[in-house]
């Protein structure tokens, strides 16, 4: 007799959630085609093993699906990867790692971090100078540092300012803040290829909206053309801050 429980029904509803959250990595990555051709011979392999119990063909399928879970992860190893990120950064998977992580965060020390970065952003967005600054949380930044040149400083305002100038050989890449210091600059982000971007938005919005996608990173852009100031974190924007705004969010993020 068939029997069917409430196990089950917990079972199929997991199964279409996984499946689901890929498909929604996949769009992204625009490997949408790929995932549905997976689906496919997924369906095709259980119903000659299961269905029709064919002993031959399905060994074959068998033994491409026990090869072909090696290639997968080797092609997919990004879309792994943001998986695996996007269980970690959950903010509740987070505040559970808050509970077992000792001391309190200082308010002046990140008011002290905070308000440099405010204050730059603020003059260079009414002088209309293009910047992207990243800021790094609990995901580790370190192979973007690699790709700029190594500062390792204080957060200070007229650093950030110079360094951003229109004739300064590190303006057009980005800066990453880490450990309360700026570690580099001149680095190169992930350009996100998102079709829900703005098209008035440049490629410093694409890079700042690409490494907030692949980590939990604070990324500030100010807009050469319009001297606005927008921020994208988590895979969204916030667009056309105020300083009280840009503050609010830094302190609040930066906490979280």
């Amino acid at each position: 007799m068939f029997d069917f429980g409430i196990k089950d029904i917990i079972d199929i509803v997991l199964v279409a959630l996984i499946l689901y959250y890929l498909y929604r990595l996949m769009k992204e990555s625009r490997s949408l085609n790929v995932f549905i051709g997976i689906m496919v011979f997924v369906l095709v392999w259980l119903f000659v093993s299961q269905v029709l119990e064919m002993r031959l063909l399905g060994s074959i399928l068998d033994k491409l699906v026990s090869v072909g879970v090696i290639g997968l992860i080797v092609l997919f190893q990004e879309e792994i990867r943001k998986f695996l990120y996007s269980l970690g950064a959950h903010h509740r998977v987070r505040a559970l790692a808050r509970m077992f992580s000792s001391g309190k965060k200082d308010d002046k020390e990140d008011k002290e971090t905070i308000m440099p970065i405010v204050m730059a952003c603020m003059d260079m967005a009414r002088n209309k100078v293009g910047a992207l600054i990243v800021v790094e949380r609990a995901i580790k930044l370190d192979d973007i540092v690699d790709t700029g040149d190594i500062i390792d400083a204080n957060i200070n305002q007229r650093l950030i300012e110079n360094i951003f100038f229109k004739n300064s050989p590190l303006h057009d890449g980005a800066m990453v803040i880490a450990d309360k210091r700026i570690k580099a600059a001149g680095c190169i982000l992930p350009v996100s290829h998102s079709h829900n971007i703005p098209k008035e938005l440049g490629l410093r919005h694409r890079a700042a909206l690409g490494i907030s996608q692949d980590s939990d990173a604070i990324a500030i852009v100010c807009s050469e053309e319009t001297g606005r100031i927008s921020v994208a974190i988590k895979g969204d924007f916030r667009l056309r801050l105020s300083a009280e705004e840009l503050e609010g969010l830094l302190a609040r993020e930066m906490n979280a």
